[in-house]
């Protein structure tokens, strides 16, 4: 009955849904893209080829964690191929930056049962990997309709995720076992699916640790280092709407002569700007421009100028380069309640970090870098800018604590490995 009730709640749903689409692709015209998919409606037989495993990452965070897993599965199962499903434009972009030809990917369908058999029937996955928590009930009842092993991966499920699956008790314990594994990252994550309903939950470790820092990456993070010259550079990394007005506010406090020439001649650090989402790239360009500072942008090329304030990183895929190329990086998304990015690949390289109260979706991650010494704590953008300011000229500390976040790193990798040997477990 609970999944009866849901699913006439999202048929009744699907045309707020299409104008949603609608409304997204005035400033991301990607989302006005492959709307077949969306009702699992297809061309050709592209579907029945050859063996396929199935992984669905909703966006870009879910669809980088996946590498390592990715590489692992193309090892243990050379003959099969790799189908991806997304939600977002970005991810699905991501997808084709880090895989290019070698995956087939495709919208995750609305979850009604129709789409759901209709997606499965295609394609016919030999089973089913759902990165971090997707429970779409429908998708999952499929699975077990048409006998297709449905694991759910890296799983992480905040407090405030938790208390919102706990609204629809019966839907969301049936989806739970619904599923043929849980993979969780950390105990809290697991404690959390079961008190939900899940059965069993394996505690495999967050598979962000195992993320190898690509070769191209550390020759383009030395190249974008060149460019930016002597200057101490900090980095913003993967802001949210709202961060940026922040952080630039409080950074002009300290900026003398901001908009002048003299703002470089002087010395002052250079602040990179990276946001999360490629669509405010020309909101944040246009904010630095408002507030006075000497702006340019990393798809111009060429070399940063000496007058240079601030740089906007409006470029896909570099974040290693960028944390590579910086002598201090803010985690965006923890400034404001957003819940905050992603910390481990900022650690991996050895970059110090500075992060904000909000860090629900790297909570434990984040309590590890700041007891270890990886990480600082800042409470506003005024902490921000003084955690700056004392850092940047303390060469000691900040080695200290990049030789912290790069062990830090090493100690929580293996999750990969975990997570396939639950894979063949679940699928034999």
């Amino acid at each position: 009955m609970a999944r009866w009730l849901y699913s006439a709640l999202v048929l009744a749903l699907l045309p707020w849904a299409l104008a949603h689409l609608l409304w997204r692709g005035r400033r991301q015209p990607a989302y006005l893209s492959h709307w077949n998919e969306r009702f699992a409606r297809y061309n050709g037989s592209d579907g029945n080829r050859s063996p396929t495993i199935w992984l669905h990452a909703v966006s870009v965070g879910e669809t980088r964690a996946a590498q390592p897993l990715v590489n692992a599965l193309r090892e243990v199962y050379p003959g099969h191929r790799i189908l991806f499903t997304h939600m977002t434009p970005t991810g699905r972009e991501t997808s084709e930056a880090l895989y290019g030809d070698g995956v087939r990917r495709v919208y995750l369908p609305y979850d009604t049962p129709g789409a759901m058999r209709r997606f499965l029937r295609h394609f016919r996955p030999d089973f089913g990997l759902i990165m971090e928590t997707e429970l779409w009930p429908n998708l999952i009842a499929a699975c077990r309709a048409e006998s297709v092993p449905l694991l759910l991966v890296n799983a992480r499920l905040s407090g405030r995720s938790a208390r919102r699956y706990a609204r629809f008790p019966a839907l969301t314990r049936q989806a739970l076992g619904g599923l043929n594994a849980i993979a969780a990252q950390a105990p809290a994550d697991a404690e959390r699916l079961k008190s939900l309903g899940a059965g069993e939950v394996t505690i495999t470790g967050n598979l962000k640790f195992d993320i190898a820092v690509p070769p191209s990456q550390i020759e383009l993070g030395g190249e974008l280092r060149r460019r930016c010259g002597t200057r101490p550079v900090w980095l913003a990394a993967s802001t949210r709407e709202g961060e940026e007005s922040l952080i630039l506010d409080a950074w002009r406090k300290v900026v003398p002569g901001a908009g002048s020439s003299t703002a470089g001649a002087a010395g002052t650090a250079l602040l990179v700007i990276v946001p999360r989402h490629p669509q405010r790239f020309d909101d944040v360009a246009r904010l630095a421009g408002e507030r006075g500072f000497r702006m340019q942008r990393r798809s111009e090329g060429g070399v940063i100028a000496a007058e240079t304030d601030v740089l906007v990183g409006d470029s896909m895929g570099e974040m290693f380069a960028w944390y590579l190329s910086a002598d201090l990086a803010f985690i965006g998304g923890s400034l404001l309640d957003y819940g905050s990015q992603n910390l481990i690949e900022a650690a991996a390289c050895g970059t110090p970090i500075l992060i904000g109260p909000s860090t629900r979706n790297f909570a434990d991650a984040a309590r590890e870098a700041l007891a270890c010494g990886a990480a600082q704590a800042i409470r506003d953008a005024d902490e921000l800018i003084a955690a700056v300011t004392a850092l940047l000229p303390d060469p000691s500390t900040r080695a200290r604590m990049a030789a912290a976040g790069k062990a830090f790193a090493e100690r929580h990798r293996g999750a990969t490995a975990r997570t396939m040997e639950l894979i063949s477990r679940a699928v034999r």
